[in-house]
């Protein structure tokens, strides 16, 4: 990776996204009112947690499409430990989200240790951790949270959604230990070459343990936040939310392959789906067409990538 090559993509990506919001903002007189993009700060931070965890596993080569099961079987246990088992609400949120990042912790192991493809690993879980949320939940919801718990997903510091400061704050982490850390390096290293980086001496597993931990941990920290959000405990949350956080990754500039990647490309690729769903929508597009032209512009951006990078412009 090169400054220039950071540079070049971002900017592009940048420049999309504002003509982007020039061009929504004239389709509807809603759109660029401060109390809208602040609702939909809100609404993408649970996408952005599990998003920024998710480039940190793409820039290996590697892929977590358990998150969504994971985030789901998270929010019914934050509701079932509460209401079934007794404990303390925000004890309960704690141990939810401890069984969470367990279950990203066992991923890691399942891939590391027994040598399966992160794309068969995961996507088994994927299955083995809704059904477990779907078999705790017996299809019943948990409703009735305290007052003080809403404040996590409905409350505001500063007048800023309270979430939206989490999303910040942990965008700002993972891009200074992405960029400027050794730990950053090993993972670009082992998504350029793994078997260069075991015989450079860097640990590849231990890496990798870590990072499908903290996959799970963000999918988790995002189902208890989705949990405060919308009042109410389900175990099909999340379904769906891994295929919009790898979307962002991707046209963000991480590179499926591995080895390339950035936070604020991702959080700026977070940014442009969300400003597309929620300005489409406000103009009177059917979903339909706002999946359509996602999708276009994924495509339009990966491929603009690729013709800078063949160019030598990267």
């Amino acid at each position: 990776m090169t400054v220039k090559s950071i540079f070049r993509h971002e900017t592009l990506l940048a420049l999309l996204l504002v003509a982007v919001l020039i061009v929504l903002s004239f389709q509807s007189d809603r759109f660029f009112t401060v109390s809208n993009l602040l609702n939909q700060g809100r609404l993408m931070t649970e996408i952005g947690l599990i998003a920024i965890a998710m480039t940190f596993v793409i820039a290996t080569g590697g892929i977590d499409l358990s998150v969504g099961s994971i985030l789901g079987l998270t929010a019914i246990l934050t509701g079932v430990f509460w209401q079934n088992v007794g404990m303390p609400l925000a004890v309960a949120a704690c141990a939810a989200i401890a069984v969470g990042s367990f279950a990203g912790f066992c991923n890691g192991l399942i891939i590391t240790r027994f040598n399966v493809p992160p794309l068969i690993a995961t996507l088994a879980t994927l299955a083995l951790y809704r059904g477990l949320a779907e078999g705790i939940s017996q299809a019943r919801s948990v409703r009735g949270y305290p007052e003080w718990f809403y404040v996590l997903g409905q409350g505001e510091v500063l007048g800023v959604p309270t979430q939206l400061w989490i999303l910040l704050l942990a965008a700002v982490l993972a891009s200074i230990i992405l960029a400027y850390t050794r730990w950053g390096r090993t993972v670009y290293a082992i998504g350029s070459n793994e078997v260069a980086s075991r015989f450079s001496g860097l640990s590849v597993e231990h890496t990798k343990l870590a990072l499908y931990t903290a996959s799970g941990f963000a999918a988790a920290l995002a189902g208890v936040i989705f949990v405060s959000r919308v009042s109410t405990t389900r175990s099909d949350m999340g379904t769906g939310i891994e295929l919009d956080a790898i979307t962002a990754v991707v046209l963000g500039g991480t590179s499926i392959f591995g080895g390339r990647g950035t936070i604020l490309g991702t959080v700026i690729g977070l940014c442009l789906i969300q400003a597309l769903k929620n300005g489409l929508s406000l103009a009177g597009v059917k979903g339909d067409g706002t999946i359509m032209l996602i999708g276009a512009v994924l495509i339009l951006a990966i491929l603009a990538s690729n013709l800078f990078e063949r160019s030598g412009t990267r």
